[in-house]
């Protein structure tokens, strides 16, 4: 199973550092999810204290798992991050069925919402730019002018990151550094300049709602993370260009627990500031659950709708920016595995890009945009994205035992504490959306299946060829 590495990343640029891979963390987990998805967690659990708790758990999970992902990639620093993981703990099919959701469903259905999202707020200032306003045909043969500009970012994106990895992340870099700050300044303009003591009498002096700490409370929070883990995804991207980060058995590690940590801090931080100028019914209903647009207009008025439109365009841009740059190089990594495209394989002569895996990404991305299925696809896939994260975490436990002599310059934090944890947790929500929200499982689950014979038929063609 275990094989030298050294072709599969000759030919990359190292051209990330520790803040370039920092930026590339925060920025693909950072989207339009914290401004949007604290209404409907607050409609879920009904208490204050419990949207807290929510955000707490979800945090604390995506840090143990950063924390666990740090091992394997200091160890196993090479393109396509996650997917080698898979590969190298359980065989060449399980890290297929990873690379294949990811491709199908998680990498690009992710771009395709994020770009429709920047589309959505770009509207805001452009109203020609709308779902309603089509250039062709009608209907879901049609095509919308949110769609064209969401394709347009799209291709946009694909085309600065073909052009080298070193301009790929200046844009995130640039990126990621303004909407950290545009959050800071939501966070501390909301703690100290725009207080609503109606909502702080309301929402503080009964932060338990009913009290209820029981079983129920469990079954609440376990089932609203769903929006809580969907905004704080995307965190383990830059595992996938670890073949392009300098000094990377000090630098992916350090990236992870960096870029994680102060998102999440950001990321709560945020909700304090809802329940701060927010009263709890205000956050349930808020109009099309833009939260954050509802606590900016209690600090600038009726231009916060602007502020936030900007603050979310900027925000999207870069998340996408994120994805398609790191998504690529797991379809790179499966192609020289000979499960993908074989052309998938190749580097640009001079930017030394893995340009047809962008490419071929982006085609697939622009499809789902124009289908308009593409969140129906990230509410199924949510489940195996959990799935993955545990296969992967359990995956220390195997290749300690099974690969001892691997240099481990890093060593997963709390083990065997912590990872035991995180699989006991998040097994645990795994079961509660099973039990409440089938749903959003079974098709997910059927998606991650639906690979198993595509990997056969993948493995045939090789055989053959």
């Amino acid at each position: 199973m275990a094989k030298n590495h050294g072709d599969v990343d000759a030919g990359l640029v190292k051209g990330l550092g520790l803040l370039d891979a920092t930026t590339l963390v925060m920025g693909s987990m950072i989207g339009s999810g914290i401004f949007i998805v604290s209404s409907d967690i607050a409609r879920q659990v009904g208490s204050p204290g419990l949207l807290i708790v929510a955000w707490v758990v979800s945090s604390l999970l995506t840090l143990m798992a950063a924390l666990c992902y740090g091992e394997l990639a200091a160890a196993m620093p090479h393109a396509g991050g996650q997917y080698v993981y898979l590969r190298e703990a359980y065989g060449p099919l399980s890290g297929f069925l990873f690379g294949w959701t990811t491709f199908m469903v998680i990498q690009t259905g992710t771009s395709a919402a994020v770009a429709v999202a920047f589309a959505k707020y770009s509207g805001v200032f452009f109203p020609w730019i709308s779902e309603q306003n089509y250039l062709i045909g009608a209907g879901k043969i049609g095509l919308t002018t949110q769609q064209a500009l969401a394709i347009a970012v799209v291709v946009s994106l694909t085309w600065i990151n073909s052009q080298g990895i070193r301009t790929g992340a200046v844009v995130q870099t640039s990126f990621t550094i303004a909407k950290t700050f545009a959050l800071l300044g939501l966070v501390g303009l909301g703690m100290w300049m725009g207080q609503n003591y109606e909502a702080v009498s309301v929402n503080f002096s009964n932060f338990w709602g009913e009290g209820d700490f029981s079983v129920n409370a469990v079954r609440l929070v376990g089932v609203a993370l769903v929006g809580a883990l969907f905004a704080s995804d995307a965190w383990n991207n830059v595992t996938f260009t670890a073949g392009e980060v300098r000094n990377p058995r000090r630098n992916l590690p350090l990236s992870l627990g960096l870029g994680v940590g102060i998102v999440c801090v950001l990321y709560i931080a945020c909700n304090f500031v809802y329940l701060n100028l927010l009263t709890m019914a205000q956050i349930q209903q808020a109009p099309e659950d833009r939260v954050a647009t509802a606590a900016a207009a209690m600090i600038f008025g009726p231009v916060a709708v602007k502020i936030m439109a900007a603050a979310i365009m900027v925000s999207t841009f870069g998340c996408a920016n994120g994805i398609l740059l790191s998504g690529a190089r797991v379809y790179y990594a499966m192609a020289l595995d000979g499960l993908f495209f074989r052309r998938a394989a190749g580097l640009h002569p001079r930017h030394h890009t893995p340009v047809f895996a962008l490419w071929t990404q982006c085609a697939w991305t622009c499809l789902l945009a124009l289908s308009g299925r593409y969140a129906d696809l990230l509410d199924y896939v949510i489940f195996a994205v959990l799935l993955f994260y545990m296969l992967t975490i359990s995956g220390i436990f195997v290749l300690r035992r099974t690969r001892p002599e691997m240099d481990r310059p890093y060593r997963a934090f709390g083990y065997p504490l912590v990872p035991a944890l995180y699989i006991a947790v998040a097994g645990l929500v795994e079961i509660l959306l099973l039990r409440y929200k089938p749903s959003y499982t079974w098709p997910g689950l059927i998606i991650v299946l639906l690979g198993v014979p595509v990997f056969y038929a993948w493995r045939g063609r090789k055989g053959t060829a």
